[in-house]
Parts: structure tokens; sequence; C-alpha cells
């Protein structure tokens, strides 16, 4: 299978650059959004010249010739509007993907502290639903930047050389329509915001209650659990409709408003045929284009209220958008000889306000093993955290003489190995699980934490799937596999 490289972005935080950084994709949607939207006045100019051939009695080689050109015309016409969608398409799915990195190498850059201070569930819908409504919007301003600001414009022009005044007359409404639709961008951006944080609430509520399935069971807390879901999610259905409806059912209002000028041209236009200034074909051409401008001006102006509501998805992932930084590949240490030497180390959890361990000093070779021992809550899982290096500490931990907060988060991970009291295994099999997806015998360690008989019995051996944080697993076998892993 091919694999699609994505590269990353250079200020992600800069909504410009995701246009410029797929600058042959815009290149073909502007050659042919302009080829497409230019081109297609001509498809009512060639009707109206059809029906008055047809009127008129012209010969049948000239009808047939009209005929041929207007269906020619039409297939180009559309065989550029489908250039112009594909290329579209082709540029949301790589601004989507591009995003998405993004977002992801911010998380697993976060600090330990940073992410234990996150929403789970607000993550969840930050990178994937507002990911996508953002990048909607953008699909649906660089469509209807074409579709209908360059066609309205030719449309308006081509109108114009059938007769100013009718034209300009018509087209008063038009304006009124695009200004309700920018009154209404405050109440929008208001439930909108309501909406995106109430589906944030339900995601955590979701990714808790699945983690959680066998803890609310024995509990005997599934209805109490179920009910509480259920009032959440009519919450969500209410801010949902309130989020939707003014952008939605206020299109037709919007269609209306823009097509009053109809009456307008329907009198003028038809005393101009009357009085011999216009053909039927002429006029037949001109109410196409009107009622084509005034159906894109209602268009534009819901597109208004549909770029207002990116741009409340577009905020709430902006945070999550940095510069690419690439992880030290090469750990920078002697893997041969190892020295610890602690000095005076306090430490403290995140937002905490009394030390959990101070005055810790030791120091251990290669080799030695250590135990610490202690009561409840004395501060042994705490001493592990910290020599972690991914929580602020004071005092001094040295690994070969360098500070450990001073060596990158790959070098720390190639150095200390950590096993809580939490396993923290993969929806994945066991290999990879003890892996981490790398190309390891693993056999020595199964020895080790003897798991051999265990995976025996398992028809599907190393590749057997664990399940959701190893659910298909005992408590023993998740800690082993978790052991092995370590080693």
């Amino acid at each position: 299978m091919k694999k699609i490289a994505i590269e990353p972005l250079q200020q992600p935080d800069r909504i410009i650059n995701y246009w410029k950084k797929e600058k042959l994709v815009v290149a073909f949607i502007i050659v042919f959004g302009l080829g497409f939207n230019i081109a297609t006045v001509l498809g009512p100019i060639y009707q109206g010249k059809l029906i008055d051939a047809l009127l008129r009695g012209y010969g049948m080689h000239t009808v047939s010739k009209l005929a041929v050109t207007f269906i020619l015309l039409i297939s180009a016409i559309q065989f550029m509007r489908y250039l112009k969608r594909f290329y579209i398409r082709r540029f949301a799915n790589k601004t989507i993907a591009t995003m998405r990195l993004m977002i992801y190498n911010n998380i697993i850059g976060k600090s330990y502290v940073d992410l234990i201070n996150e929403n789970t569930g607000d993550l969840m819908t930050r990178a994937l639903s507002d990911v996508d409504l953002c990048v909607e919007g953008m699909r649906k301003f660089t469509t209807e930047i074409f579709d209908t600001g360059v066609l309205m414009a030719s449309y308006f022009v081509s109108m114009l050389y059938y007769d100013v005044k009718i034209t300009i007359l018509g087209a008063l409404f038009i304006p009124a329509a695009m200004m309700i639709a920018e009154k209404l961008k405050n109440i929008i951006y208001k439930y909108s915001i309501a909406y995106r944080s109430k589906s944030s609430v339900i995601t955590g509520m979701t990714f808790d209650y699945i983690e959680n399935a066998m803890l609310y069971r024995i509990s005997g807390l599934e209805v109490q659990a179920a009910d509480k879901y259920s009032l959440e999610l009519d919450d969500l259905q209410n801010k949902a409709i309130k989020a939707n409806i003014f952008e939605n059912a206020m299109q037709p209002i919007y269609n209306v408003i823009a097509m009053l000028g109809v009456i307008i041209v329907i009198y003028w236009g038809g005393t101009k045929v009357i009085e011999g200034g216009w053909s039927v074909g002429n006029f037949s051409t001109y109410m196409i284009m009107f009622a084509a401008l005034a159906t894109k001006a209602s268009k534009a102006a819901k597109l208004f209220n549909s770029v207002q509501k990116s741009q409340i998805s577009w905020q709430r992932i902006k945070p999550y958008l940095g510069e690419y930084k690439s992880k030290d590949p090469v750990p920078n240490f002697d893997e041969d000889h190892t020295d610890l030497v602690i000095e005076n180390l306090r430490f403290q959890y995140p937002e905490g306000k009394e030390d959990i361990i101070s005055n810790i000093s030791l120091s251990a070779r290669q080799g030695e093993i250590i135990g610490v021992t202690g009561p409840i809550a004395s501060g042994k899982t705490a001493l592990g955290q910290a020599l972690l290096g991914l929580s602020p500490y004071l005092g001094s931990i040295r690994i070969d003489g360098k500070e450990l907060r001073d060596y990158s988060e790959y070098e720390r991970s190639q150095m200390i190995s950590y096993l809580g009291h939490s396993p923290q295994l993969l929806s994945d099999t066991i290999y990879n699980n003890i892996t981490l997806g790398g190309d390891e015998d693993i056999t020595a360690v199964l020895q080790d934490v003897c798991f051999e008989e265990d995976l025996g019995a398992m028809p599907d051996g190393a590749d057997t799937l664990v399940g959701s944080s190893g659910i298909r697993l005992s408590g023993g076998q998740q800690a082993r596999i978790g052991l092995a892993r370590t080693l």
C-alpha cells in the first residue's frame, strides 16, 4: 500500500498558511474555478439564442448547429466544475490531515503537568469534529469565492449588457439579504459556542462510560448513568437546534428577499418584449440570469453564517496548533555505564502546596537494585514520578553527571523505564503492547514475567488482541505484560 506523506506546517496557527501549503492545488482551483464560473453565463445566452431560432423558424441546419454548440458548451462547463470540485475536496482532505497531525504533535509534546489538566472529551472533540467544521468552512469559503463571488459578478456584468436600469433596480434587494445575514452572526456565534462546549462534555461522558462500563454495572449505577446521559443528550439536541436554525432555516428567507426584484424584471422586461426591444430569447436569458444571481446571493448570505460557525471551531483548535518539532532520534548518553546521583530532592504534584517528598539524597550505579519501602501515601510513587522527569522538581537528579531536566524527552524515554500502578495497555496485540511497535524478540522478557504458559493457552499467541485497556485479560496478565514492556 502506498503511503501518503503529510508534511508538517510552519506557523500552523495562521489559517492563510494552509492555502499557501497547497500552492499547486490552489492554482488548479483558481484556474478551473474562474473558467467554470465565467463560462457558465454562456449557457443561458445560447439557450436564448436557441429559443429565438425556433420561434423565428430558422432552418434545421442552424437550429442543429446551435443545439450541438449548446450541448458541447454545457459539457465543457460541467467538466471544469468537476475539476474545480475535485481539487477543492483534495485541498480539504489534505488540510484536515495536516491540522490533525499538528494537533497530535501538540498533544504528545505537552508536558505531563499540562496533560493531566486536559479533558479527554474536549481534546477528542477539538481534534475530530472541530477540525472537520473548520475545514468545511474553509472549503465552503474557497468554493463560494468562485461559485458565488465570481459567478455573481459574471451574471451581473452580463445583465448590464442587456439593460442597465432593470439590472440595477432588480438587484437592489440582494444587499438586504446579505445585511440580515450579517446582523445574525452574533446570535449564531453565541449558540455555536454553547453547542461545541456541550459536544465536548458529551464526548467526555461517552469516553468515561465506555472505560468504566463494568464499574457502573457491578455497582448498580447503569440506570442512573443512562438517565444522566439522556438528560445531557437532550440538552445537546436543544443547543444543536439553536445553533443550526439561524444558519439553515434562514436560507429560504434570504432567497425570498433576494428574489423580490423579479417583480421589476418581469414588469420592465415584459414591457421591452412587447415593445420589441427584447426578443423572447433575450427575456428568457435575462430571467435565468437574474434567478441564478438571486439564488447565489442567498447562498452568499448563508455563507457568512457558515464561516462564522467555522471561526468558532478555528478558535477552539488554534491553541493546539504549534510549529512541528521533531524528536531527537539519537540518545546522547552512555548505554554501557550509567550512574545516578540524587541530592536534596523535593517534589510535589502539579498545583500542590506541600512537598510529597523532601530532602531525598542517594546514589546508584549500574547493576544495583534498590528497594524503597514505606507506608501508604509516604511518597514512593511520587519518587518514581520525580525520577521520570515529567514534572518539575527541586533539588538535583543527575544521570552520568547531567541534570535530568536537561535531557530531551526522547533521551529520558531511552534511559528510564517505569511501571506504575496501572499497566496502561493499548488496544492492540500482546506483542505490540510489549514492543510498542518495535521489532524485537520478546521471548526472554516473557520468561522473566512468567507469561509463557498463559501465552501458550492463547490460540493467537503473541498476536492476541488485549482489547481496550486490556479488558480481555485478567488483572494479573495485564500487570505482567506491563512489566514485560518495562523490562
